[in-house]
């Protein structure tokens, strides 16, 4: 019997010796660090097939081909043309991909631990959205035992006490002042995976106390705080729109960095099941020490993460996408004030105001798709999320397809949909009201063409002011900063007369205003000098 046990165990506990993504190895240094003094030999910015982002797919195929059933390959990478078919009467189309492709499911949970942000998994109960946070946990070094304790399982009545913990009560009794009173701090704050089950039947008040934990790293009762490590949050709720026993506090949904979809179980796989219940598997007690990483270890692929190059075209075409969103002309009468969020603060219906827009191609104006603008914690999001994918793949630098495959999850609660946008009435295009991954990739897509059609990366109309402003102010003589204020003045009476105002435009034209400004306190300073 303990001969068979342990053959079950080697089974499902074997991780591979081949490489999981094979190629030539490579190394990219792009600037010292002084954690390289203390890492395993390869410093940050560096990249190995023998090294941690190697441990990192290792993990992962690890975690997809025996921890938990996700044969799903909904983030899919092309290495040349794939094979494409369509099915049904809506033309669902499946395309077989060429390249390496991953379950959204198990890779962006692995991705957040290694980025130490934030992460909610939404889906119906036993989809495995708990089972995968607690495997992160482990794969973090914990043990289950710790891991388990410190998951904090959200209900209706839950205090802040319980949440955090509380004072002792003899110094509730003897202190003078509050600071006099110790705290019995809940263990799980100094755990580096945090796991919040449920977070949506938490009582609101106690959110307000487990917004602090989550955004600022520290806790905070009765004058006593605990300053917090950097960690990586697991949260879970059933409902994906954030429903529940309790409404979730908008600033606490706002902190949510990635949502990540349970996806539904395959019954074409029920036989994988039967093993597992046959061999007495369970995940949880099986994870192999060769995919479980120090704390060390995931400071430094943290590290190398940020250094992944991101270059510039692809960065261009994430901010052309960006540019789309924020800009509502019936907002205002002022270019800086023409804002959706000019229009929320204002409490009128954003419905009746939209309606207000006449004149342009309501379909291929890609902000009427929305009913706000991204927040500079959001964009700063999509970038490290970025890199942390390019990282895991193995890449140098972060291509566009990263940064495609990557956003819909980090915008996935954060970007809303305007329904009553004529695009929804497309056809083909009524279910992008449903699926908002869908939906967010397909409008990246419509703006990518846009950027293409517009030839920006030859002919954008910022780049000769762009490098001329980044040249510096010094040493600038009057007669030449003049000559830069009347090409600004001039490309803006340009556009002044070219017709409708877009999201893109509206960042320019501001952006121009800026350097003129500039330059014109500069030509101040000038003319005070001499």
């Amino acid at each position: 019997m303990k001969n068979t046990i342990a053959k079950n165990m080697q089974m499902f506990q074997r991780v591979p010796e081949a490489p999981t993504n094979p190629k030539q190895p490579q190394k990219t240094k792009n600037r010292f660090d002084i954690g390289d003094l203390y890492d395993d030999g390869v410093g940050a910015g560096e990249t190995t097939q023998t090294g941690l982002d190697e441990k990192l797919r290792q993990a992962y195929f690890w975690i997809t081909n025996t921890a938990i059933i996700s044969p799903f390959y909904d983030i899919e990478y092309n290495d040349q043309a794939p094979s494409s078919f369509t099915f049904g009467d809506s033309n669902a189309r499946v395309t077989l991909p060429t390249g390496q492709s991953y379950s959204s499911f198990v890779l962006l949970p692995l991705l957040n631990l290694a980025v130490r942000r934030r992460c909610l998994i939404v889906g119906g109960p036993g989809r495995g959205k708990t089972a995968t946070a607690i495997l992160m946990g482990l794969i973090a070094g914990y043990d289950l035992t710790d891991v388990k304790r410190a998951i904090q399982h959200g209900q209706p009545q839950m205090t802040i006490a319980d949440l955090l913990g509380h004072p002792l009560p003899a110094d509730m009794v003897k202190a003078e002042s509050t600071r006099d009173i110790r705290i019995a701090w809940r263990r799980w704050l100094e755990m580096r995976v945090k796991i919040i089950d449920e977070y949506n039947r938490i009582p609101t008040r106690t959110q307000s106390a487990l917004l602090t934990v989550l955004a600022d790293n520290y806790a905070e009762i009765l004058d006593q705080v605990y300053e917090c490590p950097e960690s990586a949050w697991f949260l879970t709720a059933n409902d994906d729109g954030g429903g529940g026993t309790y409404q979730v506090i908008e600033a606490l949904r706002d902190r949510i960095d990635i949502v990540i979809r349970a996806l539904h179980f395959n019954t074409r796989f029920l036989g994988d099941l039967q093993r597992r219940i046959e061999h007495r598997f369970r995940p949880e007690r099986m994870v192999p020490e060769e995919i479980i990483f120090t704390d060390e270890e995931i400071s430094a692929v943290q590290r190398r993460i940020l250094d992944i190059e991101l270059p510039r075209p692809v960065r261009s075409r994430l901010e052309f996408f960006c540019r789309h969103f924020e800009f509502f002309e019936p907002a205002s009468t002022t270019l800086e004030y023409m804002t959706k969020d000019t229009a929320k603060l204002s409490g009128l219906d954003f419905r009746n105001l939209a309606r207000q827009e006449t004149g342009k191609d309501r379909v291929r104006d890609l902000g009427t798709q929305t009913r706000n603008g991204l927040s500079v914690r959001k964009l700063m999001t999509v970038l490290v999320f970025s890199k942390a994918l390019a990282y895991f793949r193995g890449a140098p630098l972060v291509e566009l397809e990263d940064v495609r495959q990557i956003l819909p999850f980090v915008l996935h609660d954060t970007l809303s949909p305007h329904l009553e946008s004529e695009f929804f009435d497309q056809p083909g295009c009524g279910a992008f009201r449903v699926d908002r991954i869908s939906w967010l990739r397909h409008l990246f897509d419509l703006s990518c063409g846009e950027y293409e059609r517009l030839n920006l990366d030859e002919a954008d109309p910022l780049a000769p002011f762009d490098s001329d402003f980044e040249k510096g102010l010094d040493g600038l003589a009057a007669g030449e900063v003049e000559q830069k204020m009347v090409r600004i003045e001039a490309i803006l009476n340009e556009w002044a007369g070219s017709g409708k105002l877009y999201g893109h435009m509206a960042d320019d034209i501001l952006k121009l205003k800026y350097y003129h400004q500039r330059y014109a306190n500069y030509h101040r300073w000038l003319l005070w000098k001499s």
